[in-house]
């Protein structure tokens, strides 16, 4: 699976084919993630962190316009409803 890519890595980096291929694994599974689990996951980050919910919340909607497969624009109250029901 991802022959190419995996290729593309050991002759671009100092990564052995193992290597490249669990690069490559771990970044597709964190690709993976839902927009609802990352919302949360990130929710928990941030508050981890010290930061109050209404600079989580801004910062985790100007965060989802760069993940790899864009969702939907969410609202606030949407994104709060996903973490808290």
């Amino acid at each position: 699976m991802h022959d190419e890519l995996v290729d593309h890595l050991t002759r671009s980096t100092p990564l052995n084919r193992g290597e490249a291929l669990r690069v490559v694994q771990d970044v597709l599974a964190y690709f993976d993630e839902t927009t609802e689990d990352y919302v949360r996951r990130r929710h928990r980050e941030l508050q981890a962190q010290g930061l109050v919910n209404a600079t989580i919340f801004e910062r985790i909607e100007a965060d989802l316009k760069y993940r790899a497969v864009s969702p939907p624009e969410l609202s606030l109250r949407q994104l709060r409803r996903m973490v808290y029901g």
